[in-house]
């Protein structure tokens, strides 16, 4: 027997399970659901009526199949859209892709709101690094990351906008983090406040990125391995995080010449 003959029966029998736990798992627990079961009852009575020589049943039935086949696509026009949408040639990864992608510009888009309105705030991005160490001694949140939670974090009338924000992913993971200051051996210029010198110092014992924004300028400044850039422009500021953070520039070395050049160092 050819090896091919062995393999057809069960490559079938693969895809028809696929198909139908695909189908099951779509209209489970819903309203369909229930019309799924009078369909499944219809085939089987239309099997009954064939095996067992029922002419009179046989044809009642083989008329009403021809004329449910319409009906049923008519029925499930809205939930074979749906299915069809998820069986998308972009799949799974290019929704993920997509979602984080929005979030980096929810992020840009706070920041630099509170950069215009000169409310200080200091945001660690956490890469491989993590930041557990400095969220545990800070408030937990663990919260799906907004644009209304972060700027209300850092409103002058709450509690925690006194301190750093730690992001990992897409999550809030602490606000009110308190940071290490820059090392006093690294030359530090004498206009830095806190907030600069703190955002300097996580960069130097970590490969997090961390944004500043000043509350004397609303200037917003980006520290990463020890050095700061400061004023960086909107435009700037999302090629960076997209050049360290984006799905589509994986390769370190071209990473890291990208972000030299963005920073301008």
């Amino acid at each position: 027997m050819n090896i091919i003959d062995i393999l057809t029966p069960l490559i079938e029998i693969g895809v028809i399970a696929f198909i139908l736990n695909y189908l099951l798992s779509f209209f489970w627990n819903t309203r369909s659901m229930d019309l799924l079961i009078g369909v499944l009852a219809f085939f089987i009575i239309f099997a009954i009526s064939s095996v067992l020589g029922l002419p009179v049943l046989y044809t009642i039935m083989t008329n009403l199949a021809n004329i449910a086949a319409v009906g049923l696509v008519i029925i499930f026009q809205p939930e074979l859209r749906v299915a069809l949408s998820k069986l998308s040639v972009k799949g799974k990864r290019y929704r993920e892709i997509t979602a984080f992608d929005k979030f980096l510009d929810q992020l840009t888009n706070s920041i630099y709101k509170l950069s215009e309105k000169k409310m200080g705030a200091l945001v660690a991005l956490e890469y491989t690094d993590r930041l557990d160490d400095f969220a545990q001694k800070a408030v937990m949140l663990n919260a799906n990351f907004s644009s209304e939670l972060l700027e209300t974090i850092f409103s002058p009338s709450t509690p925690l906008h006194d301190g750093a924000v730690i992001i990992r992913e897409m999550t809030i993971v602490a606000a009110a983090v308190i940071l290490p200051l820059a090392n006093e051996m690294i030359e530090v210029s004498s206009s830095m406040g806190t907030r600069h010198r703190a955002a300097l110092g996580i960069s130097q014992t970590t490969n997090a990125l961390v944004i500043a924004i000043s509350e004397e300028t609303g200037k917003v400044s980006l520290a990463r391995d020890g050095v700061i850039s400061r004023g960086v422009k909107i435009n700037q500021f999302k090629g960076i995080l997209h050049s360290i953070y984006s799905s589509s520039a994986m390769k370190p070395k071209r990473k890291r010449s990208r972000i030299k050049e963005w920073m301008g160092f």
